[in-house]
């Protein structure tokens, strides 16, 4: 099943051994500009394998794979069961000193170029030590004009499976032809980065250079980070394109009508998006282009911890041959996962084609949306359930990603908190949030799209007081926008946000609508209203400081109009 073949690896001016099983032949790696100033030298390269031969390499060589009673391959990640962000680093140099947003508040933590070399060069000598490794060439982006190819070099059969799930897959004559990649991740995340390196502060680096257009893994094996960096590097290209890139779900009615969905954990955006009545474009990464919305991934990536078939069923019967399922528990005999067991991380995690979701629309590409849905889970509970938003108001709540939890229980602490999250995705911003929010005004301006606020969360009072909002109610106030009867409706406008909220809706009580009617306590919902309104402006102060350097004084000041007026 194997032959030895020799190359010659002038970059390191050594003879290589490769031994090869057959089919994988490694001289496109050999032969790319990129290995030729890397240096990395693999002695056997596996590219683009099957699901199935990428399960028997994973059985056979990765402690902790199993085949799960339903057909998914299981894998643990290790002691990162999550993503690293503070130990993120980008490269600031000529290209990027400008464009992108550094600074106490951006997600952006810098580093030189040098010291990137230094940990490239610590990646590529340990994916050298290796008896193998794992080549995945596909793309990010379903529109042809926006393709992105995009290499994987990784030591685990499990991060291969995980990607050839998450991008485009190439066809074999796409393959062929692929070339030089646009873009390449050193996935050497098995071997620690070194701390006492300049800028690092513990074993684990993500690092992102955008003018040699790489990315190094160190010291973290969960999958999660060679996704996020893929889309990370979206919100630095596609802007430069006049292209806005979008951390959303996305789905599409009978009559070609686009819906996104903006929310952070726990807002229901992935329910709310895959809907059986409305083919999915995509449940998390899209791009809003000159002629409309794409996908930029080949695959979803779904929490898991609770699944039950009866509440996700899409998501529950995509988890089969072919799918990827990490850090879960399941039965040593007879391989049935324990979706209610946090036992390794409440972050378990299932990676599958969106094919595999049977309404997925194929190619993942849309027009022009005609709403943008912005989901919280107000635990406040002042939030009406649905208000309609100015583009101003827009980009405020847009850049704000408002959400709130509840505190653990633990401390004996039950108060809501706050989070916010900058366009709802802080972590992958590039640019300057007022940069995206004002590519937003200008796509809803010139498309006629409308704009909602969803409060998924709490109704006539705060966590322990109120009760939280039936999704039932939830997903009649979507049927509402989609069907017009929204438009139709008549607006009140509620205190110090100014948002503007339907009178009555068909589906929906109208004391559910309203929070002045659903709070029996006046003066103590006035008083709730206006505390959040006042976290809403310190946030918002994070980004205002030099916001008019990016967009300028006249788009920066319509920006902060969008807000709250706190008593």
């Amino acid at each position: 099943l194997i032959h030895s073949e020799f190359f010659s690896c002038h970059s390191s001016k050594m003879v290589v051994q490769q031994i090869v099983e057959i089919g994988a032949d490694p001289t496109f790696l050999l032969n790319s500009k990129f290995t030729q100033i890397s240096g990395i030298a693999p002695k056997c390269v596996y590219r683009n394998l099957t699901a199935a031969e990428l399960y028997e390499k994973a059985l056979t060589y990765e402690i902790g794979s199993s085949i799960t009673s339903t057909g998914a391959l299981a894998a643990v990640s290790g002691a990162k069961t999550g993503r690293s962000p503070r130990d993120k680093r980008v490269v600031r140099d000529e290209l990027t000193e400008q464009d992108l947003w550094w600074g106490h508040h951006s997600p952006n933590y810098e580093m030189d170029d040098k010291t990137f070399l230094l940990n490239r060069e610590r990646a590529v000598d340990y994916l050298n030590t290796l008896d193998r490794v794992f080549i995945i060439d596909a793309y990010a982006n379903w529109d042809p004009k926006s393709r992105v190819k995009v290499r994987i070099i990784t030591c685990r059969a499990y991060h291969a499976l995980f990607m050839t799930n998450m991008l485009i897959r190439p066809t074999y004559e796409e393959l062929a032809e692929f070339g030089e990649p646009d873009f390449v991740i050193y996935n050497a995340g098995a071997f620690p980065a070194n701390k006492f390196t300049k800028y690092m502060t513990s074993g684990t680096s993500i690092d992102l250079n955008l003018t040699r257009n790489e990315m190094v893994i160190l010291g973290t094996q969960y999958a999660g980070e060679m996704k996020k960096g893929v889309f990370t590097l979206m919100h630095y290209l596609m802007p430069k394109n006049g292209k806005l890139s979008l951390h959303s779900g996305c789905n599409m009615g009978p009559n070609g009508d686009v819906t996104l969905f903006f929310g952070l954990s726990g807002t229901g955006k992935t329910t709310l998006s895959t809907d059986p009545k409305r083919p999915l474009i995509g449940d998390d990464e899209h791009v809003w282009g000159d002629d409309g919305v794409f996908n930029i991934e080949g695959g979803c990536y779904a929490k898991c911890i609770d699944l039950k078939p009866t509440s996700e069923p899409e998501i529950y019967n995509a988890i089969k041959f072919g799918a990827l399922l990490e850090n879960v528990v399941y039965d040593p005999v007879g391989r049935v996962v324990d979706y209610s067991s946090s036992k390794f991380t409440e972050n378990t995690r299932a990676s599958y084609p969106i094919h595999y979701i049977p309404n997925a629309r194929i190619p993942c590409i849309g027009p022009h949306p005609k709403n943008v849905v912005l989901l919280a889970c107000d635990a406040f509970g002042v939030l009406p359930p649905v208000s309609r938003l100015t583009h101003d108001q827009a980009m405020y709540h847009f850049i704000s990603g408002y959400t709130a939890k509840v505190a653990g229980t633990e401390d004996g602490i039950n108060e809501p908190t706050a989070t916010f999250s900058a366009c709802f995705g802080s972590a992958f911003l590039m640019l300057h949030p007022f940069k995206y929010a004002a590519m937003l005004a200008e796509k809803l301006e010139q498309h006629g799209t409308r704009t909602w606020l969803l409060n998924t969360g709490w109704v006539g009072g705060k966590y322990g007081v109120g009760s939280r909002i039936s999704l039932k109610y939830t997903r009649a106030i979507v049927d509402a926008i989609h069907s017009g009867e929204m438009d139709a409706a008549e607006f009140d406008t509620t205190p110090i946000f100014g948002l503007e909220i339907p009178k009555s809706l068909s589906a929906v009580p109208a004391e559910v609508l309203n929070p002045t009617v659903a709070w029996t306590d006046k003066e103590k919902y006035t008083e709730t209203l206006n505390n959040l309104a006042k976290m809403f402006t310190k946030n918002f102060e994070n980004y205002a400081l030099d916001g008019a350097k990016f967009v300028g004084e006249d788009m920066c000041k319509r920006i902060v109009t969008g807000g709250p007026i706190p008593l």
